[in-house]
């Protein structure tokens, strides 16, 4: 039976917290906000925990899901290269919702899934879901809903798609913001947007200059100075959080979601 917690209340958010931290380290799945829509987690270094949170999603595993962090510190720890711009992007949109797409620290014990080497991050700008992350370390978060329907925007939309799958649900209210997440590939040599999200190209161009627009289907695909190494997602994180399944076209053809 999974645990209800009204986080607008001081100590039910205090016991929320607790017993998602709990769970999280059993290896269970749990449901909490963020800025952009609700997602659903786990322990990102416990592959079967992973494994269980796409099951849940029913999804695979070429649709490997982002890692919410609680720090820039910690999401330094599990990127190997923030290439030219990735400090910058983070010290001005983190926290926030702004999802990185970065080559992964190679001597990581984790399974996201078909990353090929890569790893998506993010930091929320929501206070529930730092203190959680603040007890528990990097977790694989996904969009609260099952692949393929809406994005959860409540803790009761997330209940209705997830149900009994979720050990605890952290309810903490109406998600501010339906938008996603901004997904940006740094494995390039130009930063470019896999997910057009609540941070606008400009705004991306006003600290990095030069930025390569998301990719339409139908268009070509544009020839960068540099390939990167095979393998970055579009987003894991729902449409993260906001849009229905998100689809991204990078050049490595995975696709993540997040929230």
């Amino acid at each position: 039976m999974s645990r209800i917690y009204d986080c607008a209340d001081e100590t039910a958010r205090k016991d929320g917290i607790a017993d998602a931290a709990s769970a999280v380290r059993r290896g269970e799945l749990v449901v909490l906000p963020t800025d952009t829509v609700y997602g659903i987690g786990t322990d990102a270094f416990s592959p079967k925990a992973v494994a269980g949170l796409l099951e849940a999603k029913g999804r695979g595993r070429d649709m490997p899901p982002p890692v919410l962090v609680g720090s820039m510190r910690a999401a330094t720890a599990l990127i190997e290269d923030l290439g030219n711009h990735g400090r910058d992007l983070m010290e001005e949109f983190w926290p926030g919702p702004l999802t990185l797409v970065c080559t992964a620290t190679p001597s990581l014990s984790w399974d996201l899934g078909d990353t090929k080497g890569t790893v998506a991050v993010r930091m929320p700008m929501d206070p529930v879901a730092l203190e959680l992350l603040k007890e528990t370390g990097p977790m694989a978060v996904s969009s609260a809903n099952k692949s393929g329907q809406p994005a959860a925007a409540t803790a009761e939309d997330a209940i209705e798609q997830l149900g009994d799958e979720v050990a605890v649900y952290l309810d903490g209210g109406e998600a501010e913001s339906p938008v996603a997440s901004t997904i940006v590939d740094l494995t390039y040599a130009v930063p470019r947007v896999l997910r057009s999200g609540a941070i606008s190209i400009e705004q991306l161009r006003s600290v990095c200059g030069t930025v390569i627009g998301e990719l339409r289907k139908g268009r070509t695909k544009p020839k960068a100075q540099a390939e990167p190494e095979p393998g970055t997602e579009a987003a894991a994180e729902p449409p993260e959080a906001g849009t229905t399944e998100p689809e991204a076209e990078a050049s490595k053809d995975t696709d993540r979601s997040e929230s």
